[in-house]
């Protein structure tokens, strides 16, 4: 299992909202793949996806914070 990590997005930022998820749970990604969008205050950010697989969780819904370094998903190896 994968997790799909919110990466640093910048000196002094901390956190993010999830703008909107691009794969839903069950399907297939690769790697590279843009998987979610993350927003703050400054700017918005690409999240990708770290290996192939399929989407086999979301833990940070639409709308919802995330913090940096914090977990939004997994991905299942196939």
């Amino acid at each position: 299992m994968t997790k799909i990590i919110l990466p640093e997005l910048g000196e002094g930022i901390t956190q993010a909202t999830i703008a909107c998820w691009h794969a839903k749970v069950d399907e297939d990604v690769v790697a590279g793949q843009e998987i979610c969008e993350a927003v703050t205050d400054k700017a918005s950010f690409v999240i990708e996806a770290p290996a192939p697989g399929k989407l086999k969780s979301i833990f940070v819904n639409e709308g919802q914070v995330g913090l940096v370094g914090g977990t939004l998903g997994t991905i299942e190896s196939i």
